[in-house]
């Protein structure tokens, strides 16, 4: 029985390499952003507000908002100077398969207005001169950051700041 999982699971992972090799290739690649394009972000604090497309970081947003402010960019400026999409092609990927039947089992049933197709991401930014310190930008649809980095890392900030004081 567990031969037969295994051959299963080796032909499953070859075919979503496949996938994945056939599609890469129309993916839109991340540009980024230059400091001049992202001042003309427009950021909003979030007052309570939890967004189904980020459930889980929206959930966070108690313990972070303990740590900082946590913003929304109205504008998108953070996408890039081009924004990243995937188009019907992303519907080849496993992945893509995945992350919709994991959102549909939590009981969303997805956003139908606006535009369905762009990438997100989530970034971390410090004070002053600190910089993004950490940037997640979406590969496929429902690619999500991983939340224990974003508590690491927020977490991490004021210790980094100190030490910037510091010197």
């Amino acid at each position: 029985m567990g031969l037969i999982v295994s051959a299963v699971a080796a032909v499953a992972g070859f075919l979503n390499s496949v996938m994945n090799f056939l599609t890469d290739p129309f993916l839109t690649p991340p540009l980024k952003a230059p400091l001049k394009h992202l001042e003309e972000a427009e950021l909003t604090t979030l007052q309570g507000d939890k967004r189904e497309e980020a459930t889980e970081l929206s959930s966070l947003k108690p313990e972070l908002d303990e740590l900082g402010e946590v913003f929304l960019d109205k504008k998108r400026r953070f996408y890039g100077p081009r924004e990243r999409k995937m188009g019907l092609l992303g519907f080849l990927r496993v992945g893509v398969w995945m992350s919709g039947l994991r959102a549909f089992r939590k009981g969303f049933l997805g956003n139908v207005f606006g535009e369905g197709f762009v990438l997100g991401g989530v970034f971390v930014i410090g004070r002053g001169q600190q910089g993004i310190l950490l940037e997640h930008r979406e590969i496929e649809f429902g690619d999500k950051v991983n939340i224990k980095d974003v508590i690491e890392t927020v977490r991490r900030m004021p210790r980094e700041l100190q030490q910037i004081a510091s010197k």
